[in-house]
């Protein structure tokens, strides 16, 4: 049996994460700074599981759930990185409504942080001449960074997760009655309250709006060859499609087929993009997936205990109702990161009676009952936008306003304002109608 205290370091380094860049911000800053964080929680366990002869079950962790989370990212993070959208329209509500509903449909294709970063900059370079323009940010990071991601693996990085562990790539498009819900109803109420500020305007605003438009221009349109490349790894590059990959002892190149194709993707695309577009157009940095990495070795490390006790104490720990599990998992998802956490509640889910399992649904799929895992990955994307550290591209979207002189709320004046009052109740309802 795995002790409770094994879970600790695990505990730190989510806390780390957490409150880090609010009480060391500077300090937190350095990517070296992470690392070493991750290596003095990480280096412990890893030795704690190899001496427990849990050997096999880091190893798992590391090379079957680490390195191809941190491939697909990187491979996005490239690929998107390539893609450039310029011009300055008015900024009318419709406009913004638009921009923001393209951005919730592209998340699903190109992950959160990839359609985040490329429609935030033009969405501020549209309002640059309106006075209020912090809701539009505000709902960008709910429609955009986050609840847009649902319907494909490759939208939000716990989802991926899920699909490794056995949730095919097409049954995430099953939520998208949920998703679509969601995404009406915020942009809807975004609809509305830009409105209500576009009156409030003044005439110099409007006027100066009207004047200063530049049509949209999109560049380095090949990435999206590239993109649909990694769709397609994703999609058929997997045990489902490609029984020899999931053989125990298959050679490395077949093992890694998919990873293999998404480097080469990656590579393609950083041959064949213009350094203008990449790195003066769009600011790229290899920064963010470099933290990324420091991060996520980390947090993979000291999940590996974590996981096997959830696992082994499913059934004392008092979670055996769908809508308890989707508010645990949005809870933490909130001030924690999203991957790990629904990860934990998935390994949960696993160690339930079958008992428990039949009565929340008998349709399986990746172990577990099919409505609780559902309910495991609507918690973990949407309540990742009830704070700035949720997920990831939050801060950084959050980062760019403040680049372009916008006043953003601080770490609970976006709760108190925004969250709590506009999506917790949206999220509510999607509890209670959907799950």
């Amino acid at each position: 049996m795995m002790p409770a205290w094994a879970m600790i370091p695990f505990g730190i380094m989510l806390l780390a994460i957490a409150i880090g860049p609010i009480i060391a911000e500077k300090w937190w800053e350095s990517n070296l700074n992470k690392l070493i964080v991750s290596a003095v929680l990480g280096v412990p366990v890893a030795i704690f599981m190899v001496v427990q002869g849990l050997t096999h079950s880091l190893v798992d962790t590391i090379f079957f759930d680490y390195l191809p989370f941190i491939i697909l990212l990187l491979a996005l993070f490239v690929i998107t990185g390539g893609i450039h959208l310029s011009g300055d329209i008015k900024a009318k509500p419709i406009i913004n409504t638009l921009f923001l509903a393209i951005g919730f449909f592209l998340a699903s294709l190109m992950g959160t942080t990839g359609a985040a970063m490329l429609l935030i900059r033009p969405v501020l370079t549209t309002n640059q001449q309106r006075k209020y323009k912090v809701h539009t940010v505000l709902f960008f990071i709910a429609l955009v960074a986050n609840c847009g991601g649902l319907m494909t693996p490759l939208g939000d990085p716990p989802l991926f997760m899920l699909f490794l562990r056995g949730a095919s790539f097409t049954w995430f498009a099953s939520m998208w009655l949920p998703w679509l819900f969601t995404g009406a109803v915020l942009l809807l109420l975004y609809f509305l309250a830009d409105t209500y500020f576009y009156r409030k305007e003044e005439w110099t605003a409007l006027s100066a709006d009207s004047r200063e438009q530049q049509p949209l221009c999109l560049t380095g349109k090949l990435n999206f060859l590239w993109l649909a490349g990694v769709v397609a790894s994703v999609a058929f590059l997997n045990a489902g499609t490609i029984p020899a990959m999931g053989e125990e002892g298959a050679p490395l190149y077949i093992k890694y087929l998919r990873e293999i194709a998404m480097v080469v993707l990656m590579i393609a695309s950083l041959l064949t993009t213009s350094k203008k577009v990449r790195y003066e157009d769009n600011k790229y940095t290899w920064a963010p997936i470099l933290e990324v990495a420091a991060l996520f070795i980390g947090i993979f490390t000291t999940m590996a205990p974590a996981l096997i006790f959830l696992k082994e104490n499913a059934a004392s720990l008092g979670l055996d109702q769908i809508w308890q599990y989707y508010y645990a998992t949005g809870l933490l998802s909130s001030f924690l990161d999203n991957t790990p956490t629904a990860v934990a509640f998935w390994s949960m889910g696993t160690g339930l009676s079958p008992e428990i399992m039949a009565s929340m649904d008998t349709n399986m799929v990746a172990q577990i009952p099919e409505l609780l895992l559902k309910a495991i990955s609507i918690g973990a994307v949407f309540f990742g936008s009830m704070t700035y550290i949720g997920n990831g591209p939050n801060f950084m979207v959050k980062a760019i306003a403040e680049e372009n002189q916008i006043s953003m709320p601080s770490f609970f004046g976006y709760m108190i304002k925004f969250s709590l009052i506009v999506l917790l109740p949206v999220y509510i309802l999607v509890q209670l109608i959907f799950l």
